[in-house]
């Protein structure tokens, strides 16, 4: 997002002082023709009130009971998030304000949102409602201060691009209060999803807008309140805490931007203030028995005090791993449910290790157990039930060794090894003392790197001695297409692309773990980035 440097000067000189530089004039046409309101805010005229609540729509909105030292990019913000601002007069004498928007259509959108969710500036109520005036007329030579700020403000606007993915961008001037915070989420251990954000942070506002993205792989949000009070609060409050005991942890600071710009309602982005968005072309909405059975799990969440953990129940964390991979599973627990059944297997191909691989992405797997009678099934145990969880909301559907897997849950609670002294032709494996389980470290970053099977794989653990060319003849040798290979700046990381998700999951059952010399065995995961 870029910003003219003399906009944003201006705006930020215009947030350290409250005073007006000079009055303004509505309208001759106005029932109100003739009002020039002075430096100090007293009118020159006596003001009549306008206090119908239920008056005809229009693009210019009455605000009163506005607290006295609030600015003008205050009373902007809070119309920003319902479309462009075109115009605004302050009567600081009488603690009101006109605000007129680009369309009728954002203004009854505004109102109606508000009359729903009290606005508060600086902690205190304010009233909303629509004026008798069609659109507002001011002397921008006598309404200097006010035009100012709003030039500002339609500079960020007029720059704002729809975000998604790892195209957000932010500008590099901050204002002095931003009501957008920017969240990154560190050791994440369970996915958090847009609706845990929701419920944490509406406890200290009304949150307008939140969208979410991996960036630098990190699992990050941008969430907008109606009130840059509110954004500051949340942030003393939140910074720091854990979602869940002793992982996801809330990483917050003032977002450069003020004002989001959201395209679609899905599980990556939602507006509060605009039910009626789409939710994107595949990018399918949260499903509403999803929705609701993740609010019933996550009642209990609360924000207790500023040094204790954010307590969510592990029955949440599973529901929010059921809808971070829009699959419903209600009255799943988080302690049980272990065992996952693997359906539909490539039995000439599938071994226990093959397994062991691709399933430790999501989770340290314990024990594989491939059925003697039907051998294109497989018993596989979780260490928890939030793995097996993750593991078969990203695994269920995808293609293994040319055939599509299917993942559910098992009856069993746990998988049986074969009594001592009987072949079982190397159909079951004990994994649990293995060293290469990922998630055993408490903390570790593994937590931050749990993304769905992609075409795209991230390599690390590369010695100084081995060069692309190395690794693309490495990788083309599992059967699939190099289509592309970037190396991290240090050359110890890099990503490397396959022609399809298929083939990646072939490669990196095949190639993690795969000793490259130099005691450096290569690691290999899904990455959410692209080439």
């Amino acid at each position: 997002f870029k910003i003219a440097k003399t906009s944003v000067a201006v705006l930020n000189n215009c947030r350290g002082s409250d005073e007006l530089l000079s009055g303004s004039v509505l309208s001759p046409n106005s029932n109100m023709s003739g009002m020039v309101v002075t430096a100090n805010g007293n009118d020159s005229k006596k003001f009549k009130g306008e206090d119908k609540m239920d008056g005809a729509p229009s693009r210019v909105l009455h605000i009163r009971k506005l607290p006295g030292e609030v600015t003008e990019t205050e009373v902007i913000a809070l119309g920003l998030p319902f479309g462009k601002v075109t115009n605004i007069l302050m009567l600081k004498g009488k603690n009101q304000a006109f605000l007129e928007l680009a369309t009728e259509e954002a203004a009854i959108t505004m109102v109606n949102y508000y009359s729903a969710v009290t606005p508060h500036l600086r902690n205190q109520p304010i009233y909303i409602q629509y004026s008798n005036h069609k659109e507002l007329k001011t002397d921008n030579t006598l309404n200097q201060r006010a035009q100012a700020v709003l030039q500002a403000v339609t500079a960020v606007q007029t720059a704002n691009t729809p975000l998604s993915g790892t195209a957000v961008s932010e500008s590099a001037v901050t204002p002095a209060q931003s009501p957008v915070l920017r969240i990154i989420i560190d050791n994440m251990y369970y996915p958090v999803t847009l609706d845990v954000l929701h419920q944490i942070f509406s406890k200290f506002g009304a949150v307008l807008k939140i969208i979410t993205f991996t960036k630098n792989n990190q699992f990050q949000a941008l969430l907008q309140y109606g009130d840059p009070v509110n954004a500051q609060q949340a942030k003393l409050a939140l910074d720091g805490q854990n979602i869940y005991n002793a992982c996801c942890t809330l990483r917050i600071d003032f977002s450069k931007l003020v004002n989001l710009n959201v395209k679609y309602n899905n599980d990556k982005s939602r507006d509060y203030t605009r039910p009626d968005l789409p939710s994107g072309d595949g990018q399918p909405a949260l499903d509403p028995a999803i929705a609701a059975a993740f609010a019933k799990e996550t009642s209990l969440l609360a924000v207790p005090g500023a040094l204790s953990p954010l307590a969510i129940p592990n029955a949440a964390a599973a529901a929010a791993a059921a809808a971070a991979g829009r699959v419903g599973m209600p009255g799943v627990s988080a302690g049980g449910n272990t065992v996952l059944l693997v359906s539909n297997l490539n039995e000439e191909m599938v071994t226990p290790q093959s397994l062991f691989t691709l399933f430790g992405v999501y989770g340290d797997v314990q024990r594989v157990k491939i059925l003697y009678n039907k051998k294109d099934s497989a018993l596989i145990q979780m260490a928890d039930g939030n793995q097996s969880q993750l593991a078969m909301n990203h695994l269920n559907g995808q293609k293994m060794y040319g055939k599509i897997i299917r993942v559910t849950l098992s009856k069993h609670q746990t998988v049986q090894l074969p009594r001592e002294g009987l072949d079982d032709q190397g159909l079951t494996k004990d994994f649990g003392n293995s060293p290469l389980h990922r998630f055993k470290k408490p903390g570790s970053k593994n937590f931050q790197n749990i993304f769905p099977p992609s075409a795209t794989l991230h390599l690390s653990n590369i010695p100084p001695s081995v060069a692309e060319e190395d690794l693309r003849t490495l990788f083309a040798n599992t059967g699939g297409t190099v289509k592309a290979f970037k190396f991290f700046q240090d050359h110890k990381m890099a990503l490397l692309q396959m022609a399809t998700v298929e083939e990646a999951i072939q490669a990196l059952i095949d190639l993690h773990n795969y000793n490259l010399g130099e005691n450096h065995h290569l690691r290999v995961s899904f990455s959410k980035s692209t080439i």
